[in-house]
């Protein structure tokens, strides 16, 4: 492989000052935008050599035929050319966001002479005031409809206006008090105003403030017994109740902050963000981005902000799951984007009640990512598609309608595992899952060879083929019981794949092959996927193959091997509990319920041997004498 690209331009003809770049190609489109402090000392990482850059990265370079670089005054000023450039030229190689809808907001159009509420899904309202976004338009039409009893505003659309202006008549609304019906003159414009200030009030985190206010009026026109005055105060302060009752407290009163959970894998990031004002949940917003080059979470922060304040004015807290290399730049520009004199401070949050509903928000956007794998699994013209570029892409004569993948496990050396998934027409087949147990290895290579020379006896030609209880036993890793002449299609373990994956590199694909060939089975492409880039490796190729990041190939191959790997460290952790659970149930005093209750203590078998004596008598049940035993058995000096 070339050491670089040729059309690296000299080291010595880069500035050193901060700036901004671009990547083209041939066709002057720009590929990727970057910004940096030391524009020399960046752009120098990517013209390593070829052979040490991240696959990714490699592809854009390869890509590219030119960098053009513009100099800044400081990073604060990269950052904003950065994100004028990605939002203009929307370069291919840069975070590509998914979010293929909006939101909707609440909005009062308080620059009206007769000021409005309405739910809308636009953001160029003129002088109007957003509160949002929310993620369900049915949630905020139910919060409005209420909030109308406290605060009777105008909300229909200027045709009904008009036309009750001219009839001298209110619409429905003004009828049974959802509206003071300013068109037909029962309150002014300038006592309407004021409720639609009150409105903005409330929603913007005074609620407090505003129910011991109306409380206040509601006791002094009971003492007037202006008892009608009074009513309507209840009824407000209930409807106000109602509608804060479906946002959650979960902060104090002055909090107004945005919080940022970001879960990602090496294809994808899903991303929540939970609008908090007056220390109450106003809004929840998700998305998902694909990650095109190698962005670790500190980069993804930068991108996603810069996407989430792209139209809407940030608030003076913003708490993501980690800063930025850059954040007091990125800090800089946000508070540009909430206006002048105004300060933005981005933080982590690490302890106490912001911790907590971080957490939440984590939490959330894991759940999303989830559903986001989940759903592009189960589409069925995707996984069509996913087959038919495999089988182009590793030149197969037919789609791999069934896929078998092999993952290996241990624990420095010890417990060694190994897993078989398989995949048919792109979903998980787990009726045919097996699991191995390997007695002696000397590395990763030999136990995938070892494994693979175990499965393929049974599709070798002329193989005998176990009957179920035969199967089963072997899928626990035992001896293989005795052979009966049986078609091969009356166990699932004799159905040949037309795809055998392997997780690891030429090493491993190495080894596989060395099984196969000893088999004497053909008609089976075999492939290996390495985890750091993922790329494909086939036998005898001094090169991988390299799918489209966001590829639904890629993603059925990442899914398909990540389900071994999880089915693997699943059979090796429940190993370990056997083997440990059996060496307890030697200790004298020890039954079934106490050995289950110690390891539920302790949580894993590693915390239980570094327990000490002291530790172990806090178990419900365990003395002095059966805790000493028990450190004795697992080798474990006394840690006291």
């Amino acid at each position: 492989m070339t050491k670089t690209v040729s059309w690296r331009p000299r080291a010595g003809d880069i500035p050193s000052e901060p700036g901004v770049y671009r990547f083209t190609d041939d066709r002057k489109r720009v590929l990727y935008v970057g910004k940096a402090k030391n524009l020399r000392s960046r752009l120098s990482n990517y013209f390593a050599p070829l052979s040490s850059l991240h696959e990714r990265t490699r592809r854009m370079v390869l890509s590219a035929t030119n960098v053009e670089w513009t100099i800044v005054g400081n990073d604060f000023e990269a950052l904003q050319l950065e994100y004028t450039w990605i939002k203009e030229f929307d370069p291919p190689f840069n975070v590509q966001y998914k979010d293929d809808k909006s939101y909707p907001y609440l909005a009062l159009t308080m620059g009206d002479a007769v000021p409005r509420v309405l739910v809308t899904r636009n953001r160029n309202l003129p002088n109007a005031r957003y509160f949002g976004p929310y993620s369900r338009a049915w949630a905020i039409r139910d919060t409005v409809d209420v909030m109308l009893k406290a605060f009777p505003m105008r909300s229909c659309s200027q045709s009904v206006y008009k036309r009750a202006q001219q009839t001298g008549r209110p619409c429905l609304l003004g009828d049974i008090g959802k509206c003071a019906a300013p068109c037909v003159g029962r309150v002014t414009l300038e006592e309407h105003k004021s409720i639609a200030v009150d409105f903005a009030s409330f929603m913007a985190g005074n609620d407090s403030r505003m129910l011991n206010s109306i409380r206040e009026r509601m006791t002094h026109a009971a003492a007037t017994q202006d008892y009608e005055s009074a009513a309507r105060y209840r009824d407000q302060i209930g409807a106000m109740e109602t509608a804060l009752a479906k946002n959650q407290i979960v902060l104090s009163e002055d909090v107004d902050a945005d919080f940022f959970g970001i879960a990602h894998d090496e294809l994808a990031a899903a991303v929540q963000q939970f609008v908090v004002r007056g220390g109450r949940i106003r809004g929840v917003r998700g998305w998902v981005v694909d990650k095109e080059l190698d962005v670790d979470l500190g980069g993804l922060v930068e991108s996603v902000l810069q996407n989430a304040y792209d139209d809407t004015s940030p608030p003076r807290d913003v708490l993501v799951p980690a800063l930025p290399e850059d954040s007091t730049a990125l800090e800089e520009w946000l508070a540009q984007r909430r206006g002048l004199g105004a300060r933005v401070r981005l933080h982590v949050a690490k302890r106490g009640e912001k911790a907590a509903l971080a957490q939440t928000v984590e939490t959330n956007a894991k759940n999303a990512l989830m559903l986001y794998k989940s759903k592009r699994s189960g589409d069925f013209v995707a996984r069509s598609q996913a087959l038919a570029d495999i089988q182009e892409a590793l030149g197969m004569s037919e789609a791999p309608l069934r896929m078998e993948c092999f993952d290996v496990s241990h624990l420095s050396g010890t417990n060694v595992v190994a897993s078989m998934v398989v995949f048919e027409d792109g979903l998980p087949k787990k009726q045919h899952y097996r699991r191995f147990n390997i007695a002696e290895t000397t590395d990763d290579t030999d136990s995938i060879y070892q494994v693979l020379k175990r499965r393929l006896a049974y599709l070798a030609a002329g193989a005998t083929v176990p009957d179920a209880a035969a199967a089963a036993s072997d899928a626990d890793g035992a001896e293989q019981g005795e052979s009966h002449e049986l078609p091969a299609a009356t166990t699932k373990f004799a159905y040949p794949p037309q795809l055998l994956l392997v997780d690891g590199g030429q090493p491993q694909v190495s080894a596989a092959q060395r099984a196969l060939e000893e088999s004497g089975v053909s008609g089976i492409q075999l492939a290996g996927i390495a985890k750091r880039l993922e790329e494909i490796w086939l036998p005898n190729s001094d090169f991988p193959v390299i799918l489209p990041r966001n590829s639904d190939a890629l993603f059925l191959i990442q899914r398909l091997r990540d389900e071994a790997h999880r089915f693997a460290i699943t059979h090796q952790r429940q190993r370990r509990s056997k083997d440990v659970s059996s060496v307890l149930a030697t200790v004298p005093g020890l039954g079934p319920s106490r050995i289950k209750a110690l390891l539920q203590h302790f949580g894993s078998v590693a915390r239980l041997r570094a327990a000490s004596a002291v530790e172990i008598i806090e178990v419900p049940g365990i003395g002095a004498s059966t805790a000493e035993a028990i450190i004795e058995k697992l080798g474990q000096p006394d840690l006291r």
